[in-house]
């Protein structure tokens, strides 16, 4: 992606979407960031993530719900769409908590798709999820298999999914699907494992494993997932891609290899299994290789050791 663009970058102060944003900006392009700072988790986790960008050249952040706001007025001279915005997490999607997943995942996306119709972009990039395959049949799952969430927020990004696909066969409007499996690194959301492991091992504190712990995830850095995003605004419209980190790890490894950094015992408290979480998941990323280039760089130990540099002083 060549410098000097115009780009639109909603969650822009979320986890990724943060990273998306410096990264576009160092690239020589201009951002306009939208969030609208749910309590998902608390607002000065979001005001850290912004605290480089809020120095940059070439960014601005609007605060609104695209779920109820004015988009059209902020679609001006934009050329790509980068639209991660999302109410995030698998445990919390069910019960009366799933009316925020269908308005900030569901219609937000629409409201965002319907304001497009007639702008002249290059491409929207929208941010999926693993969690659209549920438990799959095929390790490493291939973009074709048959999706089938076994959550609520899962079907939500499904949804979100669809909606694109039905916008660009009726308004020709570009979209590139993008699957992220299980994104870590600095700036993770302090609800996720990771953040929640790191943070509670230092301090000397218990951590909570759900099930045995012996379940897999292809986990993908934060710098890898961003750089497949950008990549993604080269593709052909309609497009899927998995990004994936290369290689499935276990809850447990993961563990240890914390347990290494920080030179401490981690103290596990062992729970049922969740609802909603898959056993384990592993991404087949030959289609995103081969059409962009992408390869994934971080290996898990390399990125464990950056999340924990930054988390923990």
């Amino acid at each position: 992606m060549r410098g000097g663009l115009r780009c639109l970058v909603t969650g822009a102060a979320g986890f990724i979407g943060s990273h998306l944003s410096e990264a576009l900006v160092e690239g020589g392009n201009s951002v306009l960031g939208i969030d609208c700072f749910t309590d998902y988790y608390p607002k000065r986790a979001k005001v850290a993530n912004l605290s480089k960008l809020r120095k940059m050249k070439g960014f601005r952040l609007v605060e609104m719900d695209l779920s109820s706001g004015k988009i059209p007025p902020l679609l001006n001279d934009v050329e790509y769409v980068f639209h991660l915005a999302a109410q995030p997490g698998v445990r919390a999607s069910w019960g009366t908590s799933f009316s925020h997943y269908v308005k900030d995942n569901v219609v937000a996306t629409q409201r965002l798709l319907e304001a497009l119709k007639g702008v002249p972009i290059k491409k929207m990039i929208y941010a999926s999820s693993s969690s659209i395959y549920g438990d799959s049949e095929r390790f490493p799952t291939p973009e074709e298999t048959t999706p089938r969430p076994v959550s609520p927020y899962g079907a939500t990004k499904l949804d979100g999914e669809s909606l694109c696909h039905v916008y660009l066969r009726n308004h020709s409007i570009p979209v590139v699907v993008l699957r992220y499996f299980t994104v870590y690194g600095p700036r993770q959301r302090p609800d996720m494992a990771f953040h929640t492991f790191i943070s509670r091992i230092a301090r000397g504190q218990g951590i909570a494993v759900y099930g045995d712990g012996e379940q897999r995830r292809d986990f993908t850095f934060v710098g890898d997932t961003v750089a497949a995003t950008v990549l993604a605004s080269e593709a052909k419209p309609g497009s899927v891609y998995n990004v994936g980190g290369g290689s499935s790890t276990s809850l447990n490894q993961v563990i240890l290899t914390i347990e290494s950094i920080l030179r401490k015992k981690a103290r596990i408290k062992r729970l049922p299994s969740a609802l909603g979480d898959v056993k384990d998941t592993s991404a087949d990323i030959a289609r995103i290789r081969a059409d962009l280039s992408y390869e994934p760089v971080t290996p898990l130990t390399a990125g464990l050791r950056m999340q924990v540099a930054a988390q923990v002083e």
